[in-house]
């Protein structure tokens, strides 16, 4: 039951290091949310809009806004050719419609030029690292929008690390002091089986959302205090009241 806390959680337990602390912290995630389960969908160009479109707003504005778009242009094709502002009337719902527009045109159309389906294929099959660097190469998209695309189209291991996952992760002590919001998704891949990665992603999502939020964590009913430094620290006294909030390069 989200929210419960077992009695192991009111032990001490000895120190572990960043990877040995994944397996244990998920399975206890997975207790209080269940276990989720990707079903990649496949289309490069659907996660790749519909990821800019949802920056810096909400899931219902996105959706909202990706469903305008594709009755505006319900061929790929006319989104690439569209005018900047014919895009911008169609997507005003998600907000920095100016800022999202020539990005979204401009993505649509490299992926198009790059030739689609086979850009796709090749998407699915080259090694990561060279996936994710031709994905962050196109307008608007950073680290956490070519991760999305990777994850949940193509069922890639490749870490999207929003505000939740990088704030619950430092508080978790999965990352290294200081460690960058845009380096976080190396430092947390390297620790993660590419196995659990999607898994990961959602729970500490779910979690952020519930238990650990940024301005007043739930630790009395959070299930991994066992595992938190940032729990520990501040029973020691050694953690300010305001931590610090860091800005995730979508």
């Amino acid at each position: 039951m989200p929210g419960h806390r077992p009695e192991r959680a009111h032990r001490t337990t000895p120190s572990l290091g960043s990877a040995e602390k994944v397996a244990p912290i998920l399975d206890a995630l997975e207790q209080c949310y269940g276990r989720p389960t990707n079903q990649p969908h496949g289309n490069v160009l659907e996660e790749l809009v519909g990821t800019i479109l949802s920056q810096n707003t909400s899931d219902l504005n996105a959706d909202r806004a990706f469903d305008s778009l594709r009755q505006a242009f319900p061929d790929w094709h006319q989104l690439a050719q569209a005018s900047d502002d014919q895009i911008v009337e169609a997507i005003r719902s998600a907000g920095l419609s100016r800022q999202k527009a020539p990005a979204i045109r401009a993505a649509v159309a490299a992926l198009l030029d790059a030739g689609g389906a086979d850009r796709t294929q090749w998407l699915q099959q080259a090694p990561l690292e060279e996936a994710r660097a031709w994905l962050e190469a196109l307008p608007g998209v950073g680290p956490k929008t070519a991760s999305c695309v990777l994850l949940f189209a193509l069922g890639r291991p490749a870490l999207p690390v929003d505000t939740h996952v990088y704030r619950v992760s430092q508080r978790l002590g999965l990352l290294p002091p200081g460690v960058p919001a845009a380096s976080a998704h190396k430092s947390l891949e390297a620790i993660v089986s590419p196995d659990d990665v999607y898994r990961f992603h959602v729970l500490l999502i779910r979690h952020g959302r519930v238990v650990c939020q940024a301005r007043r964590p739930a630790c009395e009913r959070c299930v991994l205090t066992i595992w938190c430094d940032y729990y520990n620290r501040q029973r020691q006294g050694n953690v300010p009241e305001r931590e610090r909030s860091a800005r995730v390069e979508t």
